[in-house]
């Protein structure tokens, strides 16, 4: 029966799983670090070794830890847990406020899960066993594992905890790094509000309790501001009212809801302003004297503190459900002025603190209605600033006489800040004091700051001041990086980020404010990320070019690199005037001039393959005279280094040879029969420059005296064309931010993350298709049955009748009060039934609710086998049936898929049906990657959807495995084609009538050959037939067709019954119709003479079915709106691994329509189990949350969803591998009765094993460079094994080779070119890549290497590891280290199964042939390999067998032809142990071998001499390794 899941607690939170050396730190970790201490700066990486003999190791196996070799443990001591806070866990001086490695050591040990927590006890527990669990916690959202877990079995204890921890500084002073260590226990509470366990208490601490803690002129102002809360304030009264009454002591202004945050605001206030400096400037000292403190003046651990604070405070005023009550608070206190007048605000050391300041600014300012959550419009912004500037112009006419000037003057001339400064400064600092405390109440009286001039100004200005909006500040930003912001690490931070600190970015939560919100957050994100990658390419291509100062004193280059090129020439040659309303130039156009003569020719041909809308960037390089000596290096930055001075982005125009002759010109300026190839060495390109960014330049010239940026380029840059698409996508955003109501009001809410999560599910949405033809989804009777188990389903015919011998196809009829039913359908039963409910509903079969099937015989097609529509025969699940049902009705649909359960098959079946159900709707279908969306397309193509409704946009159409091309030219022109051949079909039939042939001249002819000729005689037909059904050949007489049908394979009329022969003619009549309409949707393509707008007219009328990536939508999204392209549905493949706002664009791709969306389904399918979308920043993944998907997003909401539970893809027995991380996922028969799954794998004892693989050489993992993990004694062992299945005749496109890591992926090719690769029975594997990469893939054996010996890395990762267990379908062999995966508390449901095995890989070398009838329960004679040697060996010795084998039967073959006798043939494959081609498409594949070539490899007569004694390499079709090279995104 299908499940919703959804409302339940959700099971999983954090997943990012930190993956880095901690410390600054890029040096490969040493095999054996030094002993650790408290303070040192060593790499926080840990080895196993270590770990093992560390004193906390030896404490833990003695108290808590589960080892299988630890004994009994002590009882629990909490003066043990005292001495391990003080002596590990505290830290004196410095920046960190843990010991991280100490930290990292006691959190593996499992000290939460097993000594702290069970023995906590609200009462007793001591502040270091409390500061403890919280240091824990942290360092478990650090690692980015889930946190709460452990807690969720005793939610009530859980509660006292986070009770003892908002009273923990009651009466008790804590350190610095304490107060750090409680403040961010806080920030991860509050981003972990999904968890009830969590919000129900934290959220109380952000309730409108927290209003008591306001200064009295704050409190009235808000309540005058907000009358709603009026209400609500008074209830509050009332409780503590009645408290009194009962002799109670209650006093409402000393709870912890009333003062915890506003204790939090002083503390941080308290440490800006007096802990930060160790000799601060006293007030009124002149701001010079700020920036002369030195460096070591300032206190790290306080920097850091109130960069942490900034980050609570913008996390809280980000949120809805916090920000509403914290806001008057923040702006009570008046946190963002004390804060730029602080001195860390303008030191150097506080650049990320003052970002930090501007951001939080920027949040207390946003555009947003507090209270009703409704996001405000620009004009709604200005009347208010307007109406604030009002009153108090019209308060100073009344009451301050100084202020006339001010209180006359246009709202232009006081609403910036430096004219109303000035016009405030005339007044003395009492009367200054009296008018921001008492009059305006912005902040009060007993604040210590208000006797501050400065403080009181900053005030006002901020409160009366007009400020850029978000519409405003967004236009205004470039949409290029330049050098500035691309070396900020604040920003865009290094990869080796560890999560210690924080950055200045936006953060990706739950929820958002506004949709602005939403898009601002995306577009800052996605632009930092581009910049990271952006600014590595320049890194990486600079240095090639070897710059240096000639003797004339300028810049010169002796080397050359791919992608960067010196320019000979740079000149602006158009600037143009700005739009109304505008200070920017409307476009700056320039030309750069460059060479490519010392290019060999490959590229020569990329820089000649330049076009339109490219991007490229203008770099300028100064390098320093003198070398840098090597003190100098360590210190300078990367621009230093490269003597990089400035970066501008620009995008190509066009692009000329050096006889001026356009090339790679796609707007039909140039016809393609006058193409000519380029000329010369020179080319130069016209661009147009970032006018933002040129603005701002120009400005800084003239007002600063700054250098003229743009007489400075020398170096221009380009970059691979799938990694910069950035820009258009950033345009997109920058687009949506300027639209209205963009986001259908169904999804709206939801989309924020508000309101009801199953708001959108179908039950709950008007317009359901109250009857829907379910076609051929279902098979037969007893599938409709299977397929609505709580259902009591009557047949009935097309008269409402009863039908006893129903047949397919079926409609069913769903009843009209089905979404007031609690269980009215599969698709509407929530998690939260039990499953007791659920057996008393499938007992009592009279409770059963009615469900009304119509089987109905549908009409005869046509006689010809191409009108015979394709069928379905993929018998679906009650639960995929659920999801098709779903999918079809509006609204939101989510499906969780787990591997190998048939998402592609039911999203292709909810667009047949769809298609079927409402003709004259289109769908966009979205998938994340090529290989994804032509695997949907050609299971489309095999549904009964005409090929002409079908279109797949973008570059990957050409990898589409099918005849027809589904690009835009390629339908046009089957389109053209199929014009021809339908006139001449109608000529056919013109002249079967006896008829002028001139009809079928044009379409347009035709189709009044049709009204005329074709339907009259059909009409007369029919009226003939009403009057004598009687007659039994009356139909075959007088049927006026005929002729035309006379060459159909079959008679159409047997004279046996009229209603036969009836049926058979209107089928006849439906292949014309058919005819005739094709021919009226062709007609549009004979009126359109130019092949664009024959191509666009294809797009955005005629195809219902459009296909393309998300990066495609992303980029074309401003053609889609300009074409008008329309769309209702939205059918999203893979979308768990797709960004957010890559999700979300898609969504948009066309215009409103009467300021209505039209999208009326979303349907998004994916697994929020398996890996999220790739983010390449560490930090942006981290931090930001970037790695996001919505998918996973309206998972943690509680939108509900429908999981996939039956999966056909591996054995049983490896699906229990994985299957534990879904709710209730099983095995369909197929996988359980299939021969194939029954037999083990041939010379294995076992189908799954993991194999302990002890130190190669001494050595086990090595880093060759930081984050290139490699281990050598694993790539040996795991190509020994694949060589050993390729000698027993193993095919080798059977077999996959994974890892974990890009270092390790590239060790095993190596291993693979040297052992395998010289050999050609042998020959390389299918693939050998990472486990990021083959998500999505699967093959029938996978050899796995887990690489890591010291620390498990990011497999902590369970969706790592969800992944790496469920590609195998017959055969899995994990090799890696035991001792230390073992004891992995995350991955320990996958391990203890895998460990029930023996650790030794177990052979049965009784078997030399890869086909056996050996049960796979039946494990054979066992020999166990002790290791990577004695696997050599036994490969060796297979190796020789092969090797004598060969030689005989060469020697054979030469004695045959020297006798002339016929040659012998030996079977080799019983000596040798290689299979013939019949055993092995028998052995191990339900699908078809690649034509069985290795069978032909292996035989002896495939050697043609004895020069190699063994046959061609590339016989197994596997491609060499290097051929799947891929780059990629993970460490």
């Amino acid at each position: 029966m299908t499940k919703i899941y959804g409302t339940g607690v959700y099971d999983f939170r954090r997943h990012r799983v930190a993956e880095y050396p901690v410390a600054g730190d890029a040096l490969p970790l040493p095999e054996k670090p030094p002993e650790s201490k408290p303070q040192s700066n060593v790499p926080s990486s840990i080895t196993l070794s270590e770990i093992q003999r560390d004193r906390l190791t030896k404490i833990a196996a003695e108290n808590w830890a589960n080892t299988t070799d630890s004994g009994p443990k002590k009882p629990f001591s909490q003066d043990l847990v005292n001495e391990i806070y003080y002596t590990e866990l505290t830290i004196k001086g410095g920046r960190k406020p843990v010991p991280l490695q100490r930290v990292m050591i006691l959190e593996v040990s499992q000290y939460l899960e097993n000594y702290l927590w069970p023995n906590f006890n609200p009462e007793t527990a001591s502040f270091e066993h409390v500061m403890s669990m919280i240091l824990m916690v942290n360092e478990k959202f650090r690692e980015n594992v889930a946190a709460w877990t452990c807690f969720y079995n005793q939610k009530d204890m859980f509660k006292a905890f986070l009770e003892r921890v908002l009273r923990l500084k009651e009466g008790r002073s804590l350190t610095i790094a304490e107060k750090t260590n409680y403040l961010l226990f806080m920030i991860n509470a509050f981003q972990s509000l999904e968890d009830e366990i969590v919000s129900e208490r934290i959220m109380r601490l952000a309730s409108l309790e927290c209003w008591h803690s306001l200064s009295k002129g704050r409190f009235e102002m808000e309540l005058c501001l907000n009358e709603n809360m009026v209400k609500k304030w008074k209830r509050i009264a009332k409780r503590a009212r009645d408290a009194t009454k009962r002799g109670e002591a209650f006093d409402p202004t000393t709870t912890v809801e009333a003062i915890f945050l506003r204790n939090l605001i002083q503390e941080f206030l308290e440490v800006l302003d007096s802990e930060v400096f160790s000799c601060k400037p006293k007030n009124g000292e002149d701001d010079d004297l700020v920036d002369a403190h030195a460096s070591e003046d300032v206190d790290d651990a306080c920097v850091l503190y109130c960069e942490r604070f900034m980050e609570f405070l913008i996390d809280l005023l980000s949120q809805l459900p916090t920000r509403r009550f914290i806001r008057p608070l923040v702006a009570d206190v008046a946190v963002v002025s004390k804060c730029h007048l602080s001195a860390l605000y303008r030191h150097e050391k506080g650049k990320l603190f003052a970002q930090l300041v501007d951001l939080l600014q920027y949040y207390e300012r946003f555009e947003i209605d507090d209270h009703q959550g409704r996001q405000m419009t620009d004009d709604e912004v200005l009347q208010a600033h307007y109406k604030r500037l009002q009153a108090f112009q019209l308060l100073a006419f009344k009451k301050i006489p100084k202020l006339q000037e001010l209180a006359l003057a246009n709202i232009g001339a006081i609403n910036r800040r430096a004219d109303l400064a000035k016009k405030l400064s005339i007044l003395s600092p009492e009367e200054f004091r009296d008018l921001v405390c008492g009059k305006l109440k912005l902040v009060s009286k007993d604040d210590p700051c208000s006797e501050r001039v400065d403080f009181l100004i900053e005030v006002m200005v901020s409160f009366f001041e007009r400020y850029q909006s978000q519409k405003e500040a967004i236009n205004a930003l470039p949409l290029y990086p330049n050098e500035q912001i691309m070396w900020d690490e604040s920003l865009v931070p290094s990869i080796n980020y560890s999560g210690e600190g924080c950055l200045a970015l936006p953060k990706l939560n739950l929820q958002f404010l506004t949709l602005h919100d939403y898009l601002l957050r995306n577009f800052n994100l996605f632009r930092l990320e581009s910049t990271y990658e952006i600014r590595e390419d320049i890194q990486e291509a600079v240095p090639h070019l070897l710059a240096y100062v000639n003797n004339e004193g300028e810049t010169a280059f002796r080397g050359w690199s791919r992608m960067a090129v010196p320019i000979k020439e740079f000149k602006i040659t158009e600037v143009k005037q700005p739009n109304i309303g505008e200070v920017k130039p409307s476009a700056v156009t320039a030309e750069v001039t460059f060479s490519i003569s010392s290019y060999k020719a490959q590229i020569r041909s990329e820089w000649n393959a330049l076009k339109e809308h490219d991007v490229l960037f203008l770099l300028s390089v100064r390098p320093s005279f003198e070398p840098l000596s090597t003190e100098e290096a360590e210190k300078a930055t990367v621009p230093q280094k490269l003597g990089l001075q400035y970066v501008r982005g620009c995008e190509i125009i066009e692009i000329r040879d050096e006889e001026g002759t356009l090339m790679n010109d796609f707007t039909g300026r140039i016809k393609r029969d006058e193409w000519k190839p380029p000329k010369g060495d020179v080319r130069t390109v016209t661009i147009a420059l970032d006018t933002a960014q040129y603005h701002m330049d120009v400005s800084d010239i003239a007002e600063k005296g700054a250098d003229d940026v743009y007489s400075t380029f020398n170096i221009l840059m380009r970059r691979k064309p799938k990694e910069n698409n950035f820009k258009a996508i950033l345009e997109s955003i920058r687009d949506l931010m300027n639209e209205t109501c963009i986001v259908p009001d169904w999804l709206h809410d939801i989309f924020l993350g508000y309101g009801n999560p199953s708001a959108a599910q179908w039950t709950n949405m008007p317009d359901l298709l109250e009857k829907v033809d379910f076609k051929d989804t279902l098979l037969d009777a007893a599938h409709v049955k299977e397929s609505f188990p709580n259902y009591q389903v009557c047949f009935i015919n097309s008269d409402g009748s009863e039908n006893l011998n129903p047949c397919p196809p079926f409609r069913i009829v769903f009843p009209r009060n089905l979404e007031n039913k609690v269980h009215a359908l599969p698709a509407n039963e929530t998690s939260t039934k039990s499953l007791k409910e659920v057996s008393n509903m499938e007992d009592g079969h009279s409770d059963k609710p009615q469900l009304l099937v119509e089987a109905y015989i549908p009409p005869d097609p046509g006689p010809y086998p191409q009108d015979q529509p394709k069928q379905n025969s993929v018998r679906f699940t009650p639960t995929q049936v659920g999801a098709i049902i779903s999918g079809i009705q509006p609204g939101l649909t989510m499906v969780v898929g787990p591997p190998g359960t048939g998402k592609t098959d039911t999203a292709v079946q909810i667009l047949n049906v769809l298609y079927h159900n409402c003709p004259s709707q289109r769908t966009l279908i979205i998938t994340h990657s090529n290989q994804a969306l032509n695997d949907l397309f050609e299971k489309i193509m095999e549904r009964d959807v005409p090929a002409r409704y079908l279109l797949r946009l973008g570059q990957g159409e050409q990898e589409l495995a099918t005849e027809l091309d589904f690009s835009r030219q390629g339908r046009v022109n089957a389109m053209l084609v199929r014009r021809l051949e339908l006139l001449s079909e109608v000529e056919r039939l013109a002249r079967s009538l006896q008829l002028p042939e001139d009809v079928a001249y044009t379409c347009e002819t035709a189709g009044y050959f049709w009204l005329l000729h074709v339907y009259s005689r059909w009409e007369q037909f029919l009226a003939a037939c009403a009057e004598n059904q009687d007659k039994l050949t009356f139909v075959q007489d007088r049927f006026p067709f005929k002729e035309f049908f006379s060459n159909t394979p079959k008679p159409i009329f047997t004279g046996e019954s009229f209603e036969k022969d009836m049926r058979a003619a209107k089928g006849c009549f439906q292949h014309l119709k058919t005819m005739f309409q094709e021919l009226e949707e062709c007609r549009a393509f004979e009126l359109l003479k130019s092949t664009v707008d024959r191509s666009n007219y294809l797009m955005t009328k005629q195809a219902k079915i459009v296909a393309m990536t998300c990066t495609h939508a992303a980029l074309k999204r401003k053609d889609f709106l300009h074409l008008g392209f329309k769309y209702d549905n939205l059918l999203m493949e893979e979308s768990a691994q797709i960004l957010e706002i890559e999700t979300f664009i898609p969504m948009l791709l066309q215009r409103q329509e009467d300021g209505y969306a039209r999208l009326k389904r979303c349907i998004l399918i994916g697994d929020h189990h398996q890996l999220p979308p790739v983010v390449k920043n560490m930090a942006f993944q981290k931090y930001s949350h970037m790695d996001q998907s919505l998918f996973t997003r309206f998972v943690r909401l509680g939108v509900p969803y429908i999981e996939l539970n039956a999966q056909g893809r591996a054995r049983p027995s490896l699906a229990r591998l994985y299957n534990w991380r879904y709710k209730e996922l099983g095995d369909l028969p197929y996988v359980r009765e299939n021969p194939v799954f029954h037999r083990a794998n041939a010379g294995f004892s076992y189908d799954y094993q993991l194999v302990d693989v002890p130190d190669y050489r001494g050595r086990g993992e090595t880093a060759p460079s930081p984050w290139f993990y490699q281990n050598e004694g694993e790539a040996e062992y795991i190509v020994s094994i694949y060589m050993y299945m390729r000698l027993l005749g193993y095919p080798a496109n059977k077999i996959s080779i994974l890892t974990t890591y890009n270092g390790q992926k590239l060790l095993i090719r190596d291993v693979i070119n040297r052992r395998c690769v010289p050999y050609d029975f042998i020959g390389p594997p299918h693939k050998v890549t990472t486990v990021d990469k083959f998500q999505g893939q699967q093959n029938d054996f996978i050899l796995l290497s887990l690489v890591r010996t010291r620390f498990v890395g990011h497999l902590r990762d369970v969706r790592r590891l969800v992944v790496a267990m469920s590609r195998a379908r017959l055969g899995l062999y994990v090799f890696c280290r035991r001792s230390l995966f073992e004891q992995c508390y995350e991955l320990q449901p996958t391990f203890q199964l895998l460990l029930k095995r023996p650790d030794h890989l177990a052979l049965n070398l009784n078997e030399v042939t890869a086909f056996t009838e050996r049960h796979v329960e039946d494990t054979g004679p066992v020999q166990l390999v002790s290791g990577q040697e004695e696997m050599a060996t036994i490969v060796n010795y297979k190796m020789h067998q092969v090797y004598e084998a060969r030689v005989m039967s060469h020697q054979l073959h030469q004695l045959s032809a020297y006798s002339g006798q016929n040659t012998m043939e030996v079977d080799a494959s019983e000596e040798n142990g290689i299979e013939n081609a019949p055993t092995s498409n028998h052995a191990m594949d339900i699908d078809t071998l690649h034509d069985g070539k290795l069978g032909d490899a292996a035989h002896p007569d495939a050697s043609s001499d004895g020069k190699d004694m063994l046959p061609d390499g590339n016989s197994n079709d596997a491609a060499h390794p290097d051929a799947s090279a891929d780059e990629d995104g993970e460490p």
